[in-house]
């Protein structure tokens, strides 16, 4: 299976799932998701593979979501504006962020990723 690990090396969260990656042999290819931003076309085969609401791929806890006040303007955007949105800052997609052959994880909760080892 091939794994990319979209990350921000600075975010606990994201040390610790990519510890537990490693704890479990699990291989990936790493990526700085604020160097290397997904693009807006990614960010739509990813959502769409993934079968969660769109609003999952957002860091709603992030300082970039509050500022841009985006609580209130999301329902009011189409797909297409959000995804495009969320491409100009990777500050704004919810890390760390895990697309495998099967499966498109958002954050870490160890139970949903324990599937990776399948």
């Amino acid at each position: 299976m091939s794994i990319l690990f979209l990350e921000y090396p600075k975010c606990s969260t994201c040390q610790k799932a990519k510890k537990w990656l490693e704890e479990n042999g699990i291989p990936f290819e790493d990526r700085h998701i604020v160097e290397q931003n997904p693009t807006a076309e990614e960010l739509k085969q990813w959502h769409q593979k993934s079968g969660m609401p769109l609003k999952k791929f957002f860091n709603t806890s992030g300082m970039a979501y509050r500022d841009l006040g985006l609580k209130d303007k999301l329902a009011t955007m189409t797909e297409e504006e959000q995804y495009a949105l969320l491409a100009t800052n990777g500050m704004l997609v919810k890390r760390p962020l895990v697309v495998a052959d099967n499966m498109i994880l958002t954050g870490f909760k160890q139970a949903e990723w324990e599937k990776l080892k399948s």
